[in-house]
């Protein structure tokens, strides 16, 4: 009204009544000091709501009540009493910029009842949805709407592998389903059945458990057919091929599968095979060889002998060129030596090229004749860590080139003074006779004076002779230690690297291999093998073409050459394998013992305890034995009531990485180790010498006594 003066007083907060549903802005909401949660919500909870009220909006109402200051008042705040969650999952929201700070936000106005109380009841009374029901409901929301594991997961808040694991578990049989409902499985268990879909396998699996039902069980039994990825075969292959090929990979979501399992074993040995023969046709084509042949496994007793590259003078070029690269190469590598950058691109490729023509030219250094390469041939066989593993150079007993005819000299022999004599001048016969058939020796002074002076010696002096010689050489080789070590050298390796070797020594020593293969399948696939046979052919591949070469070449090497030719002859005589026939041989397995603990042999670094090696070919108490001696017996107690197979299985697990050993193949100490024992101080207070001695038990391993 004009002319009157307006007083304006500050009006009071309208207070919604209760029950009354209400939009509220997020910046006027607080939590409840009465909220029975105590314990914040975690962060995987709030993005989980934030992502589900993104796709669908706040589906219930939060519950709150009007907040007042000291006198009663309403301060225009209100308390949450239900529903902090979805609170605090718009707050995070608005922080992130999705929705204003003042979004509105439905709630329902509660005064009436006690907030301490219906925020309890909330949390108390609610039942969550089974989780058989959440797995098939992810599955049908990815059959019937179409949605991957990423959108499913964008609109739930969890991770897709997440999502993925609750697809895999959604696909379990039905009727496992059920039997999970109704408790009778655990999710353990459930989750190992869902490592492949094949309802009937899985029904089929479940069918014939035992009372033992541990997950990693179901696991092996519905992967019992399968390869696991870890095999040199699928090594070989790869998934990407193998999967092109029309094969399955089944994959284990929910744990470390390493890769999977290859479904179709059959698939995968077709598969391996022929990329080892497209690896021995394309040797064949590059190389000339008369044949190939490719194996999965190593082809046993062939049979055939072996020839090796020799080396290759190289041409005065060639050789600059190589000279001229390796100084290029340290030239860069003392540029860059110091450089706390990456190499530059262009710097990186040169070194890769040097690094390769380097290697060319080496490789140019041993060849194999024409000749062997037109008769001989080449294996190509999956290694153990599943790369081709090329062995060259072996002759069949038919390609093998003739042997020089001896001719027959029949009428080519003629009497000298009474001596029977080849076209050589060479005795004829072991015994002197003169024409009328009567010896030499016979003769008397005067046929001695009559004789010619060039007559040969008698078989018989030369004998007498040369036994003189022989007894003269044993002194004095074994005055020599030096040159005794030559002799013998030469002496095993023209016997273990030349076809016909055995008469090209003097010394009468007789190397025997046994061959191992006979004894231990699969023996010749092992990584020790593979390096036993890489060690034999470096030295074949440096041995002079001739064997009567051999004795010059072994006695120019350096000591330490000579020493390591001698060692690698004579450890392929070794022969410690125990045959239960050979009573006689207990003084060569103590000796096979004592060498064991010479050479410090660590046979963990060669086999482990598994089903196919070991536990599946001893009793169950030679088997818990193992396991209480590598664990104890809490260990051993807690597979004491299964099956064999099953008792088998879980020791291969529990075993792995133990380094346990069956008794027969521990190394014992060596005596100045049991020496040294006994004089150290028995004081506890000495912490150096309890670390020296885990230190010698790793180099002596006798495995959990």
């Amino acid at each position: 009204m004009k002319g009157k003066t307006m007083t304006t007083k500050t009006q009071t907060p309208t207070v919604p009544e209760h029950g009354e549903t209400v939009f509220i802005p997020l910046n006027k909401l607080k939590r409840h000091p009465q909220n029975a949660r105590k314990t914040p919500h975690s962060e995987a909870s709030i993005e989980a709501k934030a992502a589900s009220i993104a796709a669908k909006g706040i589906l219930q109402n939060l519950v709150v009540e009007p907040e007042t200051d000291a006198e009663g008042e309403p301060t225009g705040c209100y308390l949450v009493s239900v529903g902090e969650g979805r609170r605090l999952a718009q707050l995070l929201r608005a922080k992130r910029k999705e929705i204003k700070r003042t979004e509105p936000i439905r709630c329902v106005i509660d005064t009436a009842n006690d907030p301490a109380e219906i925020s309890l009841d909330e949390n108390v009374t609610r039942e969550d949805l089974h989780p058989a029901d959440q797995f098939e409901r992810f599955r049908e929301l990815a059959e019937t709407r179409g949605w991957g594991a990423e959108e499913i997961a964008a609109r739930f808040g969890v991770t897709a592998h997440v999502v993925k694991q609750r697809l895999r578990l959604g696909a379990v049989s039905p009727k496992l389903m059920q039997v999970y409902r109704d408790g009778d499985l655990t999710l353990d268990q459930l989750m190992a059945f869902a490592i492949t879909e094949d309802h009937a396998r899985q029904e089929q699996v479940y069918e014939h458990l035992s009372y033992n039902r541990e997950p990693w069980i179901i696991r092996r039994d519905l992967t019992a057919s399968n390869v696991a990825a870890t095999d040199r075969r699928a090594i070989l292959v790869g998934a990407e091929a193998y999967s092109e090929a029309g094969g399955t990979i089944i994959r284990d979501l929910f744990t470390e599968d390493r890769g999977g399992f290859y479904e179709d074993a059959a698939l995968l040995d077709r598969l391996a095979l022929d990329k080892l023969e497209g690896i021995a046709g394309q040797v064949q084509e590059a190389e000339g060889w008369k044949w190939v042949s490719a194996h999965i496994d190593w082809p046993h007793a062939h049979g055939l002998r072996r020839t090796y590259p020799q080396p290759v003078e190289l041409s005065e070029a060639v050789e600059t060129a190589h000279d001229a690269a390796q100084e290029e190469l340290e030239r860069l590598s003392a540029e860059w030596e110091d450089a706390d950058v990456d190499l530059p691109p262009e710097v990186d490729q040169r070194f890769a090229e040097l690094e390769a023509e380097i290697e060319r030219i080496d490789g140019r250094r041993h060849a194999y004749e024409a000749d062997e390469i037109a008769r001989g041939g080449v294996f190509v066989v999956l290694n153990h860590d599943g790369e081709a593993r090329i062995e060259r150079g072996f002759i069949r007993p038919e390609d093998e080139a003739p042997e020089p005819e001896e001719e027959e000299a029949e009428d080519s022999s003629t009497v000298i003074d009474g001596v029977r004599v080849n076209v050589d001048g060479e005795i004829m016969g072991g015994d002197e006779h003169d024409c009328d058939g009567h010896p030499v020796s016979d003769h008397g002074p005067e046929d001695e004076d009559a004789e010619d002076d060039g007559k040969p010696l008698s078989d018989s002096l030369i004998r007498d002779l040369t036994a003189h010689r022989t007894l003269a050489l044993r002194l004095a080789l074994g005055e020599q230690p030096d040159m005794a070590l030559i002799a013998v050298t030469h002496a095993l390796a023209a016997q273990t690297f030349y076809r016909g070797g055995g008469d090209a020594h003097c010394l009468e020593i007789r190397p025997t291999s046994s061959y191992l293969a006979s004894h231990a399948d699969g023996i010749e696939d092992t990584a020790a093998a593979k390096a036993l046979e890489d060690r034999h052919a470096g030295w074949a591949a440096d041995m002079p073409r001739d064997v009567a070469e051999l004795w010059g070449f072994v006695a120019g090497l350096d000591h330490a050459s000579v020493m390591a030719l001698f060692a690698h002859c004579a450890s392929l005589t070794v022969n410690a394998v125990k045959q239960p026939w050979e009573t006689h041989k207990r003084h060569a397995v103590a000796t096979a013992d004592r060498l064991a603990t010479a050479v410090a042999l660590d046979m963990t670094a060669h086999w482990t305890p598994t089903v196919r090696a070991y536990l599946g070919r001893v009793t169950k108490a030679q088997i818990l034995t193992a396991v209480r001696d590598a664990l104890g017996d809490k260990a051993a107690d807690q597979i004491a009531d299964r099956k064999k197979p099953e008792m088998a299985e879980a020791a291969e697990q529990l075993l792995a990485g133990t380094g346990w050993l069956p008794p027969v193949l521990r190394t014992g100490r060596p005596a100045w180790l049991a020496d040294e024992r006994q004089e150290a101080p028995a004081t506890g207070d000495m912490p150096e010498a309890e670390s020296a001695e885990a230190t010698e038990d790793e180099a002596f391993p006798v495995a959990a006594e």
